[in-house]
C-alpha cells in the first residue's frame, strides 16, 4: 500500500493529510499549533499522534513531503524603477512564488529604507527595473548602496538586461548573496514571471527553511518544497484547468483567511468581454493577491484599521461588543480558539471583513469613458463577474455556522458598478482543509490531486 503524508506547517497551525494512493482517497487528517518558536518537531509529533489516534494506529508512508509558510512565511522586498510598472510586476513575481510582500520601494532607495529591510527581517530582496535596453542607472545605484549598507540576505536581480554584468560585479565586489535571471518586465506592460518567481523557489529550497528553523524537521521527512500559498495556487490551478481526461471546474476564485494573512486567488483570464479597453500591466491567469494586515489572530488588529471610526461606532452598538477590545484578545492569544456561541460571533463578523476586503484589493474596475468616437469601457484589473465558483478555505470558513455568508462577502452584495466582483457564483469549501496538500500531491501525481479535491471540496 503506497501512503503519502502531506504536511503544511502553518503560521498558526501545523496540518496533516494521509493519502492512499492505491485507494485514491484521503485516510485521515490531523493538525496541532505550529511550535517553530520552540522546536517545529513538537507540533508535527503532536499533530502525528492525533492522527494515527484517528486511523487506530501507526502506519508507514512512502513519501512524507512537505509545505510552509512557518515563521511568519516568506516575506520579501520588491524594489524596482516606476512603481506603476516594474515595481508592480517585480511584487507580481513575489505573490506568484508563494511570498508575502512587505516592503515595495520604487526609484532611488535610501538608506532609511534599507534599515526598513533589516529591521522587518525580510528574507528576499527582489531587484528590478528598466526593460531590457533601458534604464540601468536606478538598479546599479541600488545594488550599490545595498552592498555599501552590508545586505547578504538573498537578492534576485531581474531587471534590465543591459546592466546584468554591472549588477554580478556589485555582488562580487561587497560579498553579497546575489542571483541574476531573466527581466521581470523585458518590454512595457510585458511580464515574465517564471524565471524569478522558480528563483525565489529555488531559494526559499537551499536557505530560507533553515533559517526559518524549518530545516530541524528533514531529518524525520522527505523534503519541504513549496511554500504554501505555492502550493494552494498550484492545487488552485490544476482544479481549475483539469488534467489529461479529468476535467477542471473551470473559473475559479480561493478565499483562504489564515491566522496571519488573509489571501485571494483567481484563475481565469483577464476579461471575456469584447467592449472593453484592458489598460495597466499585464495580468497573469492564475492570480494570487496577499493582504499581511487582515488575519484572524496574528493581523487581527489590521482589521480594524481597515475600518473607519464610524463603522467601528456603529458596529460596537449595533451588535453590542467591543471590537477592538475583542480584537486585541486575539492578538494577544494567537493560538485561542472559540468557545462559545460569542466567540463565534466575532470571528464570523471579522472574517466576513476580510473576505470582503481582500476582494476589494483583488478584484479589477471598470469606468466609462468618453471620446469623440462615442463612450467606451476601460478596465484595470481581472475581470471577475463570470465567475463559476468561489471557494473558501481556512480554519474560520471550515469551522463556520454560517459559511456562504462570508464567501458571499466576495460577491458585489454592495451594488458598486466599479468593482469586477463575482456576480452570481457557486460557493464550495475545502472542507478537509487539503488544498495545500494536494498542491503538494500535484507534484507528484497531479490525476490523483485532482480526482481527490473534486470529492472533497463540496457546495454548501
Amino acid at each position: 500500500m503506497a501512503n503519502y503524508l502531506l504536511i503544511d506547517f502553518g503560521s498558526t497551525f501545523t496540518k496533516l493529510c494521509a493519502i492512499d494512493t492505491e485507494a485514491e482517497d484521503i485516510i485521515e487528517t490531523a493538525s496541532y499549533f505550529t511550535t517553530v518558536d520552540t522546536d517545529i518537531r513538537a507540533g508535527y509529533h503532536e499533530a502525528l499522534n492525533r492522527l494515527f489516534m484517528k486511523i487506530g494506529s501507526p502506519i508507514e508512508f512512502e513519501q512524507v513531503i512537505a509545505c510552509s509558510s512557518a515563521a511568519g512565511g516568506l516575506k520579501m522586498a520588491a524594489i524596482g524603477l516606476v512603481e506603476e510598472l516594474t515595481v508592480e510586476a517585480a511584487k507580481r513575481v513575489c505573490l506568484g512564488a508563494g511570498a508575502k510582500v512587505d516592503l515595495v520601494f520604487s526609484h532611488h532607495i535610501n538608506k532609511s529604507e534599507i534599515q526598513q529591510i533589516i529591521d522587518r527581517k525580510i528574507d528576499i530582496i527582489l531587484l528590478a527595473g528598466g526593460a531590457d535596453g533601458g534604464n540601468s542607472e536606478c538598479v546599479l545605484f541600488n545594488a550599490n548602496l545595498l552592498g555599501e549598507m552590508g545586505i547578504h540576505i538573498p537578492i534576485i536581480y531581474a531587471g534590465n538586461k543591459s546592466a546584468q554584468d554591472e549588477i554580478r560585479d556589485t555582488f562580487e565586489q561587497y560579498g553579497m548573496d546575489g542571483y541574476i535571471c531573466d527581466n521581470v518586465m523585458p518590454k512595457v506592460n510585458v511580464m515574465n514571471i517564471d524565471p524569478a518567481r522558480d528563483m525565489i523557489r529555488q531559494i526559499f529550497l537551499d536557505k530560507i527553511i533553515e533559517a526559518k528553523g524549518i530545516k530541524a524537521i528533514e531529518s524525520e521527512i522527505d523534503a519541504v518544497i513549496l511554500p504554501t500559498p505555492n502550493a494552494v495556487l498550484e492545487a488552485a490551478k490544476l482544479l481549475s484547468e483539469g488534467y489529461l481526461d479529468e476535467s477542471g471546474l473551470g473559473d475559479i476564485v480561493v478565499l483562504d483567511i489564515g491566522g496571519a494573512t488573509t489571501d485571494m486567488y483567481s484563475i481565469c483570464s483577464v476579461s471575456r468581454r469584447s467592449d472593453v479597453i484592458v489598460s495597466g500591466l499585464e495580468e497573469p491567469f492564475a492570480k494570487r493577491t496577499v493582504e499581511g494586515d487582515l488575519g484572524m489572530r496574528y493581523s487581527a488588529p489590521g482589521i480594524i484599521k481597515s475600518l473607519s471610526q464610524q463603522e467601528i461606532e456603529f458596529i460596537n452598538k449595533e451588535k453590542n461588543v467591543d471590537i477592538e477590545e475583542e480584537v486585541q484578545k486575539r492578538y494577544n492569544d494567537v493560538k485561542s480558539l472559540p468557545q462559545n456561541a460569542h466567540d463565534e460571533f466575532i470571528d464570523q463578523f471579522l472574517a466576513e471583513v476580510c473576505a470582503y476586503r481582500a476582494m476589494h484589493r483583488h478584484v479589477g474596475r471598470i469606468e466609462e469613458v468618453y471620446t469623440p468616437m462615442g463612450k467606451v469601457y476601460n478596465q484595470t484589473g481581472k475581470d471577475l463577474t463570470d465567475i463559476k465558483y468561489v471557494i473558501g478555505t481556512g480554519g474560520v470558513i471550515i469551522n463556520s455556522n454560517d459559511k456562504e455568508n462570508i464567501l458571499r462577502r466576495t460577491t458585489n452584495i454592495l451594488h458598486n458598478p466599479t468593482e469586477l466582483r463575482p456576480q452570481d457564483p457557486l460557493f464550495l469549501v475545502d472542507q478537509k482543509y487539503i488544498l495545500a496538500a494536494m498542491g503538494l500531491l500535484k507534484q507528484k501525481n497531479p490525476y490523483l490531486a485532482l480526482r481527490i479535491m473534486k470529492k472533497y471540496i463540496v457546495e454548501i
